[in-house]
């Protein structure tokens, strides 16, 4: 689901969990996440958080990495570091 996620749009790690049929299982998606190997060319950084924010991570400068990669394709935070779900959210049509 995530490779679907659309260059400038995100989706909450919990939308991606009900769109891959595991609905309620939004952490299972953040472990996956969590799991990849460094390089991969997943789009990874197009999850957020259901605030619409970028999550914490363990390893420094990571949540620094997503923001500037969501900002090079258009994605605006807010002055409170969240983004618009109403202006950036990915709308699955099926």
């Amino acid at each position: 689901m995530v490779r679907r996620i659309p260059r400038g749009r995100v989706a909450s790690y919990g939308q991606v969990a009900r769109l891959a049929g595991l609905p309620g299982r939004a952490r299972q998606v953040g472990y996956a996440m969590h799991a990849l190997q460094s390089g991969t060319r997943l789009p990874w950084h197009r999850v957020v958080n259901a605030e619409g924010r970028v999550s914490r991570r363990r390893v420094p400068g990571a949540e620094l990495t997503q923001r500037m990669l969501l900002v090079r394709e258009g994605v605006r935070f807010d002055a409170r570091g969240r983004i618009s779900f109403e202006r950036f959210g990915w709308r699955v049509t099926r």
